[in-house]
């Protein structure tokens, strides 16, 4: 285990993010609030992201924490895309088995439209066949890339994708339509991630109100939808409807995607201890399909 043991406890942020201590802590809070699955990536901050869950994992031996990471996206000057050869996966795993010990979910960080399919699933198949990984599925799929996989796999008699990591919340519900009919069909696992679509659905943003200096808003704005008056006024609703249930409106949100019927679970990503209340909150949070069409309803674009 290689890690720059100077942020564990230091006041400096490894190129951004939590600190080595704070990940550390999150960790432990996401454990004893009984989550089983530990999701990471190989290019998050430069890859301290992998090495902070591989200590906790070391520290805590005798826990059954799932851990899965992630291939393909940007992790040197030198690489210009998305790259799953089998080259890039055999290195990059290499480096994340050592760094986290052992990988029990491999998911291909996107998809990567100038090497053949079938490289990219054998090389996959050579990892679950060697039992260094358990499974491997997708991210940021579309429904014909996803198809094409499934359909690749068959013919060549090769093990499939079995796991679906795509973004869906209240202001994206672009995989209902195509993708979650190919999860349906063929009994795929589906995580969804950001779940509060960054930050927006969490409440903490208020029309006509600056945002906080360190927000994503401020941050990376890009990586936000535009806060237009229709998503102000859904905005308003969820709060709202999130008030008569006694939860915060981040637990709201969250709640909605946890309650869709092909959703195993999203992925939540806290990063302070009171941010775990919504976590908790949306897990005693049952809606039933008549709450989810109508809470769906406040960002209908159409009214």
């Amino acid at each position: 285990m290689r890690i720059d043991r100077r942020y564990r406890h230091s006041g400096e942020h490894p190129r951004k993010g939590l600190r080595v201590d704070e990940g550390l802590a999150q960790i432990d809070a996401a454990d004893t609030l009984g989550i089983t699955v530990l999701d990471t990536a190989d290019s998050y901050s430069g890859g301290i992201s992998e090495q902070v869950v591989g200590l906790w994992s070391i520290e805590h031996p005798d826990s059954e924490m799932l851990i899965s990471t992630k291939v393909g996206n940007l992790v040197s000057p030198q690489q210009r895309r998305v790259t799953l050869t089998a080259e890039h996966i055999t290195r990059q795993f290499a480096i994340s088995e050592e760094r986290l010990g052992r990988v029990d979910l491999y998911l291909s960080h996107g998809p990567d439209d100038e090497t053949p399919i079938e490289e990219t699933l054998e090389t996959f198949a050579g990892l679950l066949e060697s039992g260094r990984i358990r499974g491997f599925g997708a991210c940021n799929v579309s429904a014909s890339q996803l198809e094409s996989a499934l359909i690749a796999a068959d013919r060549h008699g090769l093990p499939r994708y079995e796991w679906v990591q795509n973004e869906y919340n209240l202001l994206n519900r672009d995989d209902e339509s195509d993708v979650w009919r190919l999860v349906a069909e063929h009994c795929l696992g589906y995580t969804p991630y950001s779940p509060l679509a960054g930050g927006t659905l969490s409440g903490r943003y208020q029309q006509g109100v600056a945002p906080d200096p360190g927000s994503r808003l401020v941050v990376a704005p890009g990586s936000l939808r535009p806060l237009d008056e229709p998503t102000w006024r859904g905005l308003d609703l969820l709060t709202a409807a999130a008030r008569r249930r006694g939860v915060g409106t981040a637990a709201l949100a969250l709640a909605w995607v946890a309650s869709a019927p092909l959703v195993t679970a999203p992925l939540v990503a806290p990063r302070n201890a009171g941010q775990f209340t919504d976590v908790s909150d949306a897990l005693d949070l049952a809606l039933d399909p008549d709450e989810r069409a109508e809470i769906a309803a406040f960002f209908d674009r159409t009214s």
